[in-house]
């Protein structure tokens, strides 16, 4: 999740500025009530929490709203081409390599195997994908891209470099270069903690 936030945070030259500046708008929210509804949304509740209510919280939180609103924005893009969210991750994946195993498909996500399962059923009925049994190996199910499925690349890339855009609007090249080698520290750090090498097992 990170790692495609982190990869697709150029600039997409041909998105209209007024458009870009209408949905940054509704990305992170006014904090002007209607009348109608006084209730926070979530991004304004986020907002409030690292800003006022606790700045120096902790960064694993940080990260995840800031992983949460991406998401979101990125939800409401993609569904104007009913496109859902979970969809998104595999389509990914496939763009890059087409014709992967199921299992393969879901190690990748880091999906369980049950929940791609589901997801590549929605996304067969869509039109997007296919999946076959090869000739020589009739125990996998293959999954492939339909010309539909691929078409779709170049519909909804441009509309995640979007989201990376607004998220990145005043940030300078330097600000972004050390944001991604601190966050891609973390995940080496992270990556040889003897919890998750160990397998979460208590050493006797």
């Amino acid at each position: 999740m990170l790692e495609s936030m982190a990869a697709e945070h150029a600039p997409f030259a041909g998105v209209n500025q007024p458009e870009v500046a209408r949905s940054r708008t509704l990305i992170i929210g006014t904090m002007t009530k209607t009348s109608i509804n006084k209730k926070q949304n979530p991004e304004e509740r986020v907002l409030k929490h690292w800003h006022s209510a606790v700045p120096n919280d902790r960064m694993a939180h940080l990260i995840k709203d800031a992983t949460r609103v991406f998401l979101r924005a990125l939800q409401m893009r993609l569904s104007r081409h009913d496109v859902q969210l979970g969809h998104w991750a595999f389509l990914r994946i496939l763009w890059e390599q087409d014709g992967m195993t199921q299992r393969e498909l879901s190690d990748e996500a880091g999906f369980m195997e049950p929940t791609t399962v589901i997801a590549l059923r929605s996304m067969e009925s869509l039109g997007y994908v296919t999946r076959e049994h090869r000739p020589d190996n009739r125990k996998n199910l293959y999954v492939f891209l339909t010309p539909k499925g691929k078409r779709l690349k170049k519909v909804l890339i441009p509309l995640a470099e979007e989201v990376n855009q607004i998220a990145l609007a005043g940030a300078t090249d330097a600000d972004v270069a050390t944001t991604r080698r601190t966050l891609l520290s973390m995940l080496d750090n992270l990556s040889q903690d003897p919890a998750i090498l160990d397998g979460g097992k208590e050493k006797k």
